[in-house]
């Protein structure tokens, strides 16, 4: 599959969605309750909060967003501060990121899954009883490789989301899905390329990482594919701009071993990665 195919195929790749219309409308309060992932998804300009604000504006939606993402923060500590980070603020909806930190933390500061799925239950129906419209995303991936021991335990703790979304009736974001076939699609047309592909370091996202889940999370408010393509066009300068701030001191001594791994000088590789995403 050449580059430009594979593009176009990531850019129409999404979760599916049994909602027949945006569920978001004008004036509606969208809260971003997560962990590190959502605070720098906010805090970026390219970020995926940045970026799903200003995918419903270049639709018509006027909406407002309530930023409630705190670093290293995980299922309980979700739980304990929901009233106060999100519910107070009356919302009318809320995307909940959340069973990173829960893994990645281990087996002594981790949240174990029996406790994770009375933490989320609780979430959701605390939610739902105060009018709020959830959002359920996947947790996305620990490192980049599917066999990596977090990324098996992880899908024990996203089939549970997967399902608790289907009985408590959420919206879902695949977003581990998305992110696993954009991984495996991109590496099997690009063989020569090594290393991280959506996140700086496996974890947090990197500006296609942050287009990836934008994206999923637009498809699961109900985007067609010509809502899809104004949100593209309206991140497009933007994600190019984020792109070139990207690669800081310490990224550019990550391009250079890339480029030289691809036998490319450090200017092409990084002319490569802006021209040639992963994602649309």
């Amino acid at each position: 599959m050449s580059i430009k195919r594979f593009v176009f195929a990531a850019a129409m790749f999404a979760c599916a969605t049994g909602f027949a219309e945006v569920a978001v409308k004008n004036n509606d309060k969208i809260a971003f309750l997560g962990d590190s992932i959502t605070y720098y998804g906010n805090n970026q300009p390219g970020g995926y909060v940045n970026l799903v604000m200003a995918g419903l504006s270049a639709n018509g939606i006027k909406a407002h967003k309530l930023p409630a993402g705190i670093s290293g923060h995980k299922s309980n500590q979700m739980l304990e501060r929901l009233e106060r980070s999100v519910l107070q603020h009356k919302p009318q909806i809320m995307l909940l990121s959340c069973g990173v930190n829960d893994v990645w933390h281990g087996a002594k500061r981790g949240v174990k899954l029996e406790d994770y799925r009375k933490n989320i239950t609780a979430i959701i129906d605390k939610a739902q009883a105060a009018g709020v419209k959830v959002c359920i995303m996947t947790a996305t991936m620990i490192t980049e490789n599917p066999g990596h021991a977090y990324n098996i335990k992880l899908k024990g703790y996203n089939d549970f989301l997967r399902q608790i979304a289907v009985e408590k009736k959420c919206m879902i974001a695949d977003l581990n899905s998305d992110m696993q076939k954009i991984i495996a699609d991109f590496k099997k047309s690009n063989p020569g390329l090594q290393g991280s592909l959506l996140t700086n370091d496996g974890v947090h996202m990197n500006a296609w990482g942050d287009v990836m889940m934008a994206s999923g999370i637009l498809r699961a408010f109900g985007f067609n594919d010509a809502q899809m393509q104004k949100a593209q066009n309206a991140w497009r300068s933007k994600k190019v701009q984020v792109v070139k701030i990207m690669f800081t001191a310490d990224m550019i001594k990550k391009a250079a071993k890339q480029a030289a791994k691809n036998k490319m000088s450090i200017q092409e590789y990084i002319e490569f990665i802006i021209d040639n995403p992963p994602v649309k």
